[in-house]
């Protein structure tokens, strides 16, 4: 369904979907961050667009995904309300897929999704039913981080065809691990100079792959002044208050990042069209929440289940607030109450390291999807992170913990999960 603008989930107030740049709410401030920009979709072909349009309603013949839904992308409406042709804008897809594939070797193509035999044995799953893996492992990246930040390099490519964008700021993300390594990826295709803000604890092995990538790393220690949160996106706020570009995978901070990441979710429907039909359960692990929001809008499944560490669960906390102070948690209500319901988790701490986000950012999308089947956010104990990635490790996933935290959930119910379900998980994050 073509996307017509975007609306503040917390304030209503509205950008046309002309506007460049629709990084953040035009009502957020630096003392008033708790806004976010959501897509606003409209069945009328007409609605939002000049006469003319061109954008393609019926998907195109080809692998990448921002070809085959260039209908139902913001960006695409974006540049299509400025001009940009169907048949530019395929170009500049092809072209930064192209570079992108030059310099990861991969470029943005369908990735496997399947039945595992070995994880559906190993948890008592019939014949009929089982886990099946979608496996990010093996894309751009190594996760699906990379989905939610081509559309901003898109959107960024389009203004510089326009001429809204006469120079080139550096990018600038605040990341722990797999949305770093995505975001200097494509930098690199692009030619484009990045700052990587990263905790102090960051791994090595991904400070020498950014290294590689030529991104400019900082870590950020606490500072004595700095208030409660994390000081890697505190830094990279500072970054962007002085003229960087927010190429980050967190809504509020850039609201295109919810675009580029519901091809995953369309994807997992086109895949399963053919074969299984509707499944059951999806288990999705949940950081910055901006994966759980784009799967969850486009999921093919009847109950969507969000997943966190127990060392670090912001968005399950929050949604305990929420059902305790609102009475259940409608979108409408818990929006103006982001301040009582969503707060830093004080010390975060899990083998998944990179779901340790101090705060869900994208809590309301997550709600929204949560409410949609009205299944709790699952708290997975830490031994269940462990045994998740023991277990897609010894069924044949090169997976990091954190990839494999979905699977930590379907662990944690597992005893109320019918062996004769169709559940989802999502190895997303490969092993470093």
């Amino acid at each position: 369904m073509r996307v017509i603008g975007w609306r503040c989930a917390v304030c209503a107030a509205e950008v046309d979907i002309a506007t460049s740049f629709p990084w953040r709410c035009p009502n957020a401030t630096a003392g008033d961050r708790r806004h976010v920009l959501h897509l606003v979709n409209g069945a009328d072909v007409g609605v939002g667009f000049e006469p003319g349009s061109t954008l393609v309603d019926e998907p195109v013949s080809d692998n990448n995904p921002y070809l085959r839904h260039d209908a139902d992308l913001a960006w695409a409406a974006h540049a299509d309300a400025n001009g940009i042709d169907v048949a530019a804008r395929q170009r500049l897809v092809t072209e930064l897929d192209d570079a992108v594939c030059g310099v990861a070797g991969v470029g943005f193509v369908p990735t496997p999704f399947g039945r595992s035999d070995a994880l559906s044995d190993a948890l008592g799953f019939t014949d009929g039913g089982g886990v099946w893996v979608k496996d990010e492992t093996g894309g751009v990246g190594g996760s699906q981080k990379a989905r939610h930040l081509f559309t901003i390099l898109l959107h960024l490519r389009a203004a510089e065809i326009l001429g809204h964008l006469t120079d080139r700021p550096p990018l600038a993300i605040a990341s722990c691990g797999n949305a770093a390594l995505a975001a200097a990826t494509l930098a690199r295709a692009a030619d484009w100079p990045i700052d990587v803000f990263v905790p102090s604890w960051m791994s090595d092995g991904f400070g020498d792959e950014l290294d590689r990538l030529g991104a400019h790393v900082h870590r950020c220690e606490r500072r004595a002044n700095d208030p409660v949160g994390d000081p890697a996106m505190f830094r990279f706020r500072e970054a962007v208050g002085t003229g960087a570009i927010p190429f980050t995978v967190q809504g509020p901070e850039n609201a295109l990042a919810l675009d580029g990441g519901r091809t995953l979710g369309w994807e997992i429907g086109e895949q399963l069209a053919d074969r299984v039909g509707e499944l059951d359960r999806i288990f999705v692990q949940v950081g910055g929440g901006a994966f759980a929001a784009c799967v969850g809008a486009t999921h093919p499944a009847r109950r969507f289940h969000a997943v966190q560490a127990e060392g670090c669960a912001p968005l399950a906390l929050a949604w305990e607030r929420s059902i305790e102070t609102v009475g259940d948690a409608a979108p409408g209500l818990v929006a103006a109450r982001w301040s009582e319901l969503m707060a830093p988790w004080p010390d975060p701490h899990s083998l998944a390291d990179g779901i340790l986000d101090d705060e869900t950012y994208d809590w309301l999308g997550v709600f929204d999807a949560i409410g949609s089947s009205g299944d709790a956010p699952i708290v997975a104990a830490e031994a269940d992170i462990v045994a998740a990635h023991e277990l897609s490790q010894s069924a044949g996933f090169d997976v990091s913990p954190t990839g494999s935290a979905g699977l930590a959930g379907l662990l944690a119910i597992v005893d109320g999960v019918q062996p004769t379900e169709r559940v989802a998980v999502v190895m997303s994050g490969v092993a470093r």
